[in-house]
């Protein structure tokens, strides 16, 4: 049956990612018009998440900002599928950084690094971050039910040279290449909601108290890898601009929990500075509501 609905569907998100840009944006709109207006995709999720990120704003400011975050959530599909036969010429024009100097930089010093970053703008073209840098990528994934898509997408992913480990085995995998001395940079996204029983620390994101992921920071600490941010920014549709920010070089150096709060300043304002562009169709601050005393 896998390989059945395999066979069925990948062929045609194939032929679909072949196609222009400019038809793959017009399959957008339409795709918009079908999420938005007919079916309601999520719309009461995203309202809800932008009404309590940004309760200074008026509820008409809200509502365009949420009708120009759905335009911009079909977007990020459709740059997904491209994604599967998307060329290194497309994806260097498309996908720009200005600063990889300074991650070559921590790599002549003889660093590793923890890569931490949000879903915003496009993080699904960051498997371009190769191509820019000296120092060997890694990234953690999720094993996909279907085992035909599951080595089709990493093949995706890994194809400008991205290494993959599945998330289960991260520690292990980094262990590993430390064994070894192989340096690497290590793509963490640490913006999702954790698990309750998993979270060792609550903080204020977009000034609601809500569990945060410590991961990044932890992994940084028992490794100590120099931390530094990438942020994506939308320039214009299907355009963007990534920039490298150092958090630290030294996390052994700050106290528990102060990485990740400088992470999450720098979140904070890349969501402010681009609103529409912060995937607000994820629950984030689905917990606020169950702080533990310790953490009020």
């Amino acid at each position: 049956m896998q390989f059945l609905i395999f066979a069925i569907t990948y062929p045609i998100i194939l032929l679909l990612s072949f196609l222009p840009m400019r038809i793959l944006y017009l399959f957008s709109d339409f795709l918009y018009f079908i999420f938005f207006h007919v079916i309601g995709y999520r719309k009461k999720v995203v309202l809800e998440n932008l009404e309590l990120a940004f309760p200074e704003k008026k509820i008409n400011e809200l509502k365009r900002i949420q009708k120009d975050f759905f335009k911009h959530f079909t977007d990020i599909f459709i740059e997904s599928i491209k994604a599967f036969s998307i060329t290194k010429k497309t994806i260097l024009k498309r996908y720009k950084f200005t600063n990889p100097e300074l991650i070559d930089e921590l790599y002549k010093k003889g660093r590793s690094i923890a890569f931490v970053g949000a879903h915003q703008a496009n993080w699904e073209w960051s498997i371009s971050i190769p191509l820019h840098v000296k120092i060997k990528c890694f990234g953690a994934y999720t094993r996909i039910g279907n085992k035909y898509y599951d080595k089709t997408v990493k093949n995706s992913r890994t194809k400008f040279g991205f290494i993959g480990y599945k998330t289960s085995e991260t520690i292990r995998s980094i262990s590993h290449n430390f064994d070894e001395g192989i340096q690497g940079l290590y793509l963490l996204l640490s913006d999702q909601s954790p698990q309750i029983h998993k979270t060792h620390y609550w903080s204020e994101f977009m000034g609601v108290k809500v569990p945060i992921h410590t991961g990044a920071e932890l992994i940084a600490k028992k490794f100590d890898m120099a931390v530094v941010n990438y942020s994506v920014k939308k320039v214009k549709r299907g355009y963007f601009e990534v920039t490298f920010e150092t958090i630290t070089e030294h996390p052994n150096d700050f106290k528990d929990y102060e990485i990740t709060d400088k992470y999450i300043e720098i979140t904070e304002r890349n969501i402010h500075n681009q609103p529409a562009y912060y995937l607000w169709s994820h629950k984030r601050f689905k917990h606020r509501n169950k702080v533990p005393k310790k953490w009020v």
